[in-house]
């Protein structure tokens, strides 16, 4: 008897349903349907900005609505050039070259560095385009504890391979904490390896005038690291980069895969970055003020009783509710409230660790957060939780 191919699908997503797991588009309005916006990664609060979208139509009046082909054809134009010199720049770096996004940029990063002959030494708190650039990189791939030096060290100490990668993020997507780069620097080069930062959620955020984590850590310009970036977070619009010094761009031109073989991007987003780092520029004040929202949500949580972190490093803050269903209430609640959240399960987070995922934005008002506030109080009383330790 045949069988309908199509069973297992609806077996599975069955499964993912009694298991709180199901994942759902939802089309949101122009307004955010009238809540507060504490889900997206819009941390300076740049993406209405006037000056961004007024940089997308000059750039769309000049060269279309399309790059027209890959960046080595047709799809670099004038402000992909200038743009991958002026994200080197701000950041501290010799060179960059601009991808269509920031998941593309990891995966051409860590493929077009790693090889057969390549030790590719990945934190497991990692993003999902880090690990898909791990699996696509033909490289051993030795998964080390979450933050954990010493274990860094262990396996550059006793690989075979002649060359090594070390790869982390910055900020970690959900948790919001801070790899720590000087010490993982320090190690990678004691054991001639490349560090790869993913800045995706640190870039605008943390450091002086937002320049990054590895800014901040005194790591800018150092040959022995290599950067990448997305362009659709604190910068407000899309795209993503790989920034280090010119043989890691030179590389990437003859052999990323996600940047030869992709549309370069789109030249109206290329004109909203290059706005919002003039906007960054000439407002420097903006990621401290998206860095002190995120420690008043902590605070906030914290006094209720809610796990979440001491100290976030930069402008993501979960608050901890263990199982699925209790942070799909708990998003639910969020919402009666007029607060729209994140709502993290696993595999994104652990088994266990099901989380609400708040964003801190530079342009957030006393209002929004009271009203955050409010709903916190009643995530609080509401249900099953994890308590702050």
């Amino acid at each position: 008897m045949t069988r309908d191919p199509l069973d297992r699908l609806r077996a599975a997503a069955a499964r993912r349903e009694e298991a709180g797991l199901r994942r759902r588009l939802r089309p949101r309005a122009a307004d955010h349907d009238g809540l507060v916006d504490l889900a997206s990664n819009d941390y300076l609060g740049l993406s209405r900005d006037p000056r961004l979208i007024e940089g997308a139509v000059a750039a769309a009046r000049a060269y279309g609505t399309g790059a027209t082909g890959s960046r080595l054809v047709t799809g670099t134009t004038r402000l992909h050039a200038e743009l991958d010199e002026r994200l080197a720049a701000f950041a501290g770096c010799a060179a960059g070259l601009v991808f269509s996004s920031g998941y593309l940029a990891n995966l051409g990063a860590v493929a077009g560095l790693g090889g057969p002959d390549v030790l590719v030494v990945s934190d497991q708190g990692n993003h999902a385009s880090i690990i898909d650039g791990c699996r696509l990189s033909r490289s051993r791939v030795a998964v080390v504890p979450h933050r954990d030096v010493a274990a860094v060290e262990a396996a550059l100490a006793g690989r075979e391979e002649e060359h090594a990668l070390v790869v982390t993020d910055a900020v970690f997507s959900v948790d919001g904490d801070l790899a720590p780069l000087a010490d993982l620097h320090r190690v990678a080069r004691a054991h001639g390896a490349l560090l790869v930062v993913d800045e995706a959620h640190a870039l605008g955020v943390v450091g002086d005038g937002g320049r990054g984590a590895a800014h901040a850590a005194g790591l800018a310009g150092q040959p022995d690291v290599v950067l990448t970036l997305t362009l659709s977070k604190s910068l407000g619009a899309q795209g993503g980069a790989v920034l280090g010094a010119p043989e890691v761009v030179d590389a990437l031109v003859d052999t990323g895969r996600s940047m030869i073989f992709d549309t370069g991007l789109a030249p109206p987003s290329v004109g909203a970055v290059l706005a919002a780092l003039d906007v960054l520029e000439a407002e420097p004040d903006r990621p401290a003020r998206a860095r002190g929202v995120a420690r008043r949500m902590a605070s906030a949580a914290a006094a209720l009783g809610l796990e979440t972190t001491d100290e976030p490093a930069a402008a993501v803050v979960p608050v901890v509710l263990g199982e699925p269903h209790a942070a799909v209430q708990g998003q639910r609640v969020c919402a009666r409230h007029g607060v729209r959240v994140g709502c993290f399960r696993p595999p994104s987070v652990p088994k266990g660790r099901a989380c609400l995922r708040l964003t801190a934005r530079a342009t957030l008002t006393e209002e929004d957060l009271g009203a955050l506030e409010r709903a916190l109080a009643d995530v609080a009383e509401s249900g099953p939780r994890t308590l702050h330790t």
